[in-house]
């Protein structure tokens, strides 16, 4: 699972994302598609296990007031980790560390990765005992509509005070995956956080049933102290990883150097650019709390759905160009910079664009199969249904940002990304008022106007960087996008066709015809919009065919 190390000839640098030149002429390092699908893979993993949590949530405790209070328990520190950790950390950390790799060496890196380390080990704890003491007011922030369920609130609290310190761990997680995908090797990283998974759900499930063997208000404390598990083995099993490179940890409270003053400095502005997309997930939250019992539950799984291919695809294609855009740009090559961050925005569009179409067309069947199970019944299935389908309006502008923004860190201006999503956050607000209270939509609203959000934030970005780089492979784009519409047309044709035949009474079909009819929908309209886009004629698609053939000749 462990992609590129450096230096091995021209296997290793096929494995690095480079293409070994003849000797004596430039090398022109290329977006690695097969780290990004690695990475995919082990993202998929993740995802899917992420979905068997929600599941086993559904199953136990239905979709109501008791998830209502765990959702909004972990949102909290969920959140500090797209801030601190898996956002502006590592992000600003990976760009640091890239270029002290390229102007340094290994070693000028670890000695800032100990500096690092131990900064971060320092301030989370320290952030974490004061989470613990002042949980009852974050949750009166985040979801003041509890305090008219004083138990609801009391539970959240409880919740909240146990699952705090699961933001220490991600945050080192997230360091160490940093490290390893500044080296080039992504895949342990990647499937890190399905251990997260394994985790919480397996020591959800046993603590769980330990302490309320009918799973009411105190099966859900073993289910936070599951979380706790999860997030210790996220960080545990990257370590040997980390180990065979050669880095041994040292503590270094020498924090004047410069590097970590450029991390600090990237990270002020990413705190707020990287993390637009959670904190108005959390402004949600809080319009939600106001429409009773489990609004916040619905639109947790409902977003949990829209990022398995966001994560998929989006999170994979932005994990492997942030180094690769960050070394180019140490490197002066400018051109290759800016053919690569188009590349990278081409395939998250081919990728992203029909998984759009089959979410919002097949929200129904999707909730009703994954969800409607135990104690989570069809009304409740159908509300998440109608928030997936909203959400999914914002899929592709998501996935390209994974790669868009990573491209303003590696040129340094990331002041941009920040002051656009200071808009997008205000933007957000007033169309959760418009649609949610003004035009009635409730929880559908809350989707579609983070949907809106999300696309606006692309488009705004794109024009930036289009007038930064003078160009941007506009016309390519465009031309691109044309085909992957026309053949999103034949998906959708074939989604509606199946509406309307094998799926037209999926509210009272049983479990195993109504899974079997959405798997053949599912897989006839991935053929159906595969075999448009080849004969359209979609470089991309040729590109990623090309790529899974050479995985299987090699396997």
């Amino acid at each position: 699972m462990e992609l590129g190390r450096e230096g091995a000839g021209e296997h290793a640098a096929e494995r690095a994302g480079t293409r070994a030149e003849p000797r004596g002429e430039p090398r022109a390092e290329r977006l690695n598609t097969r780290a990004a699908g690695v990475v995919s893979l082990a993202v998929l993993c993740s995802r899917i296990l992420g979905l068997v949590r929600d599941q086993v949530y559904a199953a136990l405790f239905g979709g109501g007031e008791l998830m209502d209070a765990f959702t909004t328990a972990f949102r909290i520190p969920n959140l500090l980790r797209d801030l601190f950790a898996e956002g502006a950390l590592s992000m600003a950390f990976v760009t640091t560390f890239s270029k002290t790799v390229t102007s340094g060496g290994p070693e000028a890196a670890w000695r800032l990765a100990n500096k690092v380390a131990t900064l971060t080990a320092v301030v989370l704890s320290v952030i974490c005992v004061a989470g613990v003491i002042f949980s009852p007011q974050l949750v009166a922030v985040i979801s003041p509509g509890f305090e008219q369920i004083p138990d609801k609130a009391a539970l959240a609290v409880l919740l909240t005070r146990i699952m705090f310190p699961f933001i220490l761990m991600v945050s080192l997680a997230a360091l160490v995956m940093g490290m390893l995908n500044a080296r080039n090797i992504f895949g342990m990283p990647a499937l890190a956080s399905s251990f997260f998974n394994i985790g919480s759900i397996v020591g959800g499930v046993l603590l769980g049933y330990w302490l309320d063997p009918h799973f009411g208000r105190l099966g859900l404390v073993g289910f936070a102290i599951g979380t706790l598990i999860g997030g210790a083995l996220q960080l545990c099993v990257q370590l040997p990883s980390l180990r065979r490179l050669g880095y041994r940890y040292r503590p270094d409270f020498h924090w004047r150097d410069p590097g970590i003053r450029a991390i600090l400095g990237l990270m002020g502005p990413s705190v707020i650019a990287a993390s637009t997309t959670q904190v108005n997930v959390l402004i949600n939250s809080i319009f939600a709390s106001d429409l009773g019992n489990g609004p916040i539950f619905w639109l947790a799984i409902a977003f949990r759905l829209m990022q398995l291919p966001l994560g998929l695809f989006g999170v994979a294609l932005g994990t492997v160009t942030l180094p690769l855009l960050s070394r180019l740009v140490a490197r002066g090559e400018l051109q290759g910079f800016r053919s690569e961050l188009s590349r990278g925005m081409r395939l998250a569009f081919l990728l992203s664009l029909p998984s759009t179409v089959g979410l919002m067309m097949l929200a129904g069947p999707i909730m009703s199969v994954l969800y409607q199970h135990g104690r989570l019944d069809t009304y409740q299935a159908l509300q998440a249904a109608g928030a997936l389908r909203y959400y999914a309006v914002g899929l592709a502008g998501y996935a390209a940002l994974k790669v868009l923004v990573n491209a303003f860190y590696a040129l340094d201006r990331r002041k941009t990304p920040m002051v656009v999503s200071f808009v997008a956050v205000l933007l957000n607000l007033l169309f959760n008022w418009l649609f949610t209270f003004h035009l009635g939509w409730g929880v559908r609203g809350l989707a579609f106007s983070t949907g809106c959000v999300a696309s606006c934030n692309f488009l705004v970005l794109y024009w930036l960087m289009r007038r930064q780089l003078s160009r941007l492979e506009t016309r390519r784009m465009a031309m691109m996008l044309l085909k992957v519409s026309l053949a999103c047309l034949a998906l959708a044709a074939v989604c509606w066709g199946s509406n309307h035949t094998l799926l037209a009474h999926w509210p009272v079909q049983r479990f195993l015809p109504k899974a079997a009819a959405l798997l053949a929908t599912v897989v006839a309209g991935a053929l159906v919009f595969l075999i448009s886009g080849l004969l359209l004629r979609v470089e991309e698609l040729h590109e990623l065919l090309g790529v899974v053939r050479r995985r299987f000749r090699l396997a």
